[in-house]
């Protein structure tokens, strides 16, 4: 497989970064996004050939384009007697996506399902309508397509108890050689090829921009005792430049990585703007055998011969089971739709929590606003040199993974991540940051109001390992209706608890003699709504947290990894449905845990490895019936 490869700019490509520059002209969030789904829709598209005439019978019928469903098309297709279809029901990337620091934009267009939390008394709570934005990808390349690019793995002990819940094949043995098969790493520091792959399809860069600001943030790291490390080698814990999917400054999403290079093979079909609406399965011998799915109002009815391949995502996925008659069996009946496997499907939900908007104050011209970052000079910088802050993957530039003082994991695990950005919400000119994160125009012009665009950068700490599960149902048997998302996230107190050690740390690190020549200072305005607490009390903080905190839209764990003996599980340790022959499903809604990690780059190794057990499986069974035909024909 060739891997994608980025040209340095093209027409299209300009034409992004100049509209992108001139969108400085306008603080109107719906001329802003206007203006793009406008301009893109007429420019040139990706080349990718979009099967119109679907045949009526697949090998393998994989659901979603995304990190997982890109995987197995591509791989599957390397197989040359295997036919293989791949339904998408979004459209193709546009430049502007491309582009990493454009993310957060990115989540507020046609790109996102638009999914938001149902209200909870003790979560997100002074957030617009006091709910929060579900971000996920609805395109060729999915969630990856809209991301905020960051690579992460996780740490070593997230798999080996991935292991030891009764998952053999899973521990971090087996799965780091997947992880190495995926990347092509080109980050700056040294390249430990013990632990990093470096032929894969995946591009994994450093941004190609470097504020003032990082240089403390790393020694900052160093005097609380941690080191300047490679996050994805040997050791997790430390502080580090951000590591993003990218290939030349530009964003390497999932469809460039296994999609574009392979698309125009005669044994796949890919298929975009195809909603599945249900699975089809035998209600006598329990075998998945189809999908229905709705392209441009027609019906469409496809039938599998080998297997379906669930990758819709950890919202997607479970509502696609529910609809098709797997789930809990009380869920299931009150909406309507026939119980053909009563199982704990939308079980297990669970999330990554961070804390927006720690904002620290300084005497210098050394941090980024969105004004500058658009500037014509950094524009161009990025179009001809692939360089500049515009590279910034969603404007994050630092990560670290610490181990908090009130942490209930083991020594080597972090608890909480934090990453630094060189701007932050306060210099948010468009609304872009503080839409995506839920905060309304009330709190910003409130809480911001004395630092609007001045110098400052941000921290936001990250809750890694929750114990908080949440729950997705079904809200209506139509197809077309959002299920029910319960995130429940402080439902477990201890979540509260280290998220706001996170806060706190991040607050020493901010305010640390590694930032004294700025002056860094926390901004300690209250917020609203939390009036009423002693500041940086902890009943002040557990107000700012159930009031503030959001989703970072990491959703896992809806169709559990797990054996049979385990009521809880949906698939087993080769993601196979429990009870229904002929389906698997290979996105994040597997991971038995979240892993101490962004799940981009783990939804690519979970379809790496998935892909082999396919193979394992089908091709041994091929030629086995080759072997007997061959058997007859002699006889």
């Amino acid at each position: 497989m060739q891997p994608y490869k980025r040209k340095k700019w093209n027409f299209p490509v300009i034409l992004a970064a100049l509209v992108l520059s001139v969108t400085q002209c306008t603080s109107e969030q719906k001329l802003f996004e206007t203006v793009f789904e406008d301009i893109f829709s007429v420019l040139p598209s990706r080349k990718l050939r979009d099967v119109q005439n679907v045949k009526r019978e697949y090998d393998f019928i994989i659901v979603g384009a995304g990190s997982g469903g890109s995987v197995m098309a591509n791989r599957l297709s390397e197989i040359n007697h295997w036919n293989v279809l791949l339904l998408e029901a979004g459209k193709l990337e546009s430049p502007i996506t491309d582009i990493p620091i454009s993310a957060a934009m990115m989540q507020t267009t046609g790109y996102n399902w638009g999914y938001k939390s149902y209200p909870h008394e003790s979560e997100c709570l002074r957030l617009e309508n006091g709910v929060c934005n579900l971000p996920q990808g609805r395109a060729i390349g999915g969630t990856s397509v809209i991301n905020f690019l960051v690579h992460t793995r996780g740490n070593k002990r997230d798999y080996d108890a991935w292991e030891e819940l009764g998952n053999p094949g899973w521990s971090y043995k087996d799965v780091l050689p997947y992880f190495k098969k995926l990347e092509n790493t080109k980050i700056n520091s040294h390249i430990n090829e013990n632990y990093r792959g470096v032929n894969g399809p995946v591009s994994i860069e450093n941004p190609k921009f470097t504020s003032k600001v990082l240089k403390p943030f790393l020694k900052a790291g160093l005097q609380m005792g941690y080191k300047i490390n490679d996050p994805n080698a040997e050791e997790q814990l430390g502080f580090s430049k951000v590591q993003a999917t990218m290939l030349n400054g530009a964003r390497c999403s999932a469809a460039k990585a296994y999609l574009m290079s392979v698309s125009n093979r005669t044994n796949l079909d890919i298929v975009k703007k195809a909603w599945v609406t249900k699975i089809l399965i035998d209600s006598i011998s329990l075998k998945a055998v189809g999908v229905e799915f709705v392209r441009n109002k027609k019906k469409y009815v496809i039938r599998a011969t080998k297997e379906i391949i669930l990758s819709a995502g950890a919202i997607g996925s479970p509502h696609l089971l529910m609809l098709s008659g797997i789930g809990p069996r009380d869920n299931l009946e009150e909406v309507g739709v026939p119980v053909i496997k009563d199982m704990m499907v939308g079980f297990n939900h669970q999330d990554h929590v961070c804390m927006p908007a720690l904002t620290f104050r300084v005497n210098a011209s050394i941090t980024l606003d969105g004004q500058e970052a658009q500037n014509p000079t950094n524009v161009f910088k990025y179009l001809f040199k692939g360089e500049g802050p515009l590279t910034l993957p969603g404007g994050a530039e630092g990560v670290a993974f610490i181990k908090t003082n009130v942490s209930f994991i083991e020594p080597e695990q972090p608890d909480i991540e934090i990453v630094m950005g060189p701007g932050g919400v306060h210099g948010d000119a468009f609304g872009v940051l503080r839409k995506l994160a839920g905060l309304t125009n009330d709190f910003y012009e409130t809480y911001f109001r004395n630092i609007i665009s001045k110098p400052a950068f941000s921290l936001v700490p990250v809750l890694l390992k929750p114990k908080s599960r949440g729950r997705i149902k079904l809200k209506s048997k139509n197809p077309f209706k959002w299920p029910i998302i319960n995130l429940n996230l402080f439902e477990n107190k201890d979540d509260v608890i280290v998220l706001i050690e996170g806060i706190r740390e991040s607050i020493r690190i901010g305010e640390s003699s590694a930032f004294r020549k700025y002056n860094s200072t926390f901004w300690r305005q209250i917020h609203p709504g939390c009036e009423s607490f002693v500041f940086d009390s902890d009943e002040y903080w557990i107000c700012v947290v159930r009031s503030y905190a959001s989703s970072l839209h990491h959703h896992s764990g809806t169709c559990k990894m797990g054996p049979a003996s385990d009521v809880s599980s949906v698939v087993n340790h080769e993601l196979k449905v429990h009870g229904i022959d002929g389906l698997r499903v290979v996105d994040a809604s597997i991971f038995p845990i979240i892993p101490a990690s962004h799940t981009n780059s783990v939804v690519f190794m979970v379809g790496e490895k998935a892909a082999d057990m396919v193979k394992n499986q089908w091709l041994t069974e091929d030629n086995f019936i080759n072997h007997e035909n061959i058997f007859k024909r002699n006889k």
